[in-house]
C-alpha cells in the first residue's frame, strides 16, 4: 500500500493555511480576512497592520479567487520547490509578500489587497528560469515576462476591475530578480 507523501511542504503549506483563512473568513462573515488576511492603509499603532503587510497573501475573496491561485500554486510550486529547497523558497515568498504589501500600504491608500497571485506570479516567472546556463538568458523568461507583462498592461489600462495587476508585476519582478541572485549566488558571481 501507498502511503501519502507531503512532498513539498512549503506550498503545501501555504494551501492549507491559505484553505484555513478562507474557511475563518467564511466562518467570521469577513471578519478575519479583512483583519488578517488583507492589507490596507491603517494606523500603524495597530500590531495587525504588520502581519498584515505577510499574511494579506493568504486571504482569498472567495472559493474562485482561492481556487485560481491555488491549482497554479501546487502545480508551479513543488518543482521549484524541490530546485530551490523550501527554505530558499519560503524566502522568495515572504520577500515577495513583503514588498507587495509595502507597496500597497504605501502606493494605494485606499485599496484594500488579499490573494495569493503575486505569490502565483512570482513562481511563473521564476520556472521561466529553469535552466538557465551561467552568462546566458532564456528565452523561456523573456516569452513569459513579455506576454505577461503586455496583459497586466493591457488589464491596468483598458479592463475596470477588482484585479491588483500591479501587484501581479511586483510578483513577477520579485520572482526574476530572486531567480536571478539565486542563480548569481549557485554560479559564484
Amino acid at each position: 500500500m501507498r502511503k501519502l507523501q507531503y512532498n513539498s511542504p512549503v506550498i503545501l503549506s501555504f494551501f492549507l493555511v491559505s484553505l484555513l483563512a478562507l474557511v475563518l473568513g467564511y466562518l467570521t462573515n469577513g471578519w478575519t480576512t479583512l483583519h488578517l488576511f488583507s492589507v490596507y492603509r491603517a494606523p500603524l499603532d495597530d500590531p495587525f497592520t504588520y502581519a498584515r503587510f505577510l499574511g494579506h497573501v493568504l486571504g482569498h475573496a472567495d472559493i474562485d479567487h482561492f481556487l485560481g491561485n491555488m491549482l497554479l500554486l501546487l502545480v508551479v510550486g513543488p518543482p521549484l520547490e524541490e530546485k530551490y529547497g523550501s527554505i530558499m523558497l519560503l524566502t522568495g515568498i515572504g520577500l515577495t509578500a513583503l514588498a507587495s504589501g509595502l507597496l500597497q500600504f504605501i502606493c494605494f491608500p485606499g485599496v484594500m489587497l488579499l490573494g495569493a497571485s503575486g505569490i502565483v506570479f512570482m513562481l511563473i516567472m521564476l520556472a521561466s528560469l529553469s535552466g538557465m546556463k551561467t552568462g546566458q538568458i532564456p528565452l523561456t523568461l523573456i516569452l513569459v515576462a513579455l506576454l505577461y507583462l503586455s496583459r497586466e498592461a493591457y488589464s491596468i489600462l483598458f479592463v475596470r476591475d477588482e484585479v491588483a495587476n500591479f501587484m501581479h508585476i511586483i510578483g513577477g519582478v520579485c520572482g526574476t530578480g530572486f531567480g536571478f541572485l539565486v542563480a548569481k549566488k549557485r554560479s559564484g558571481f
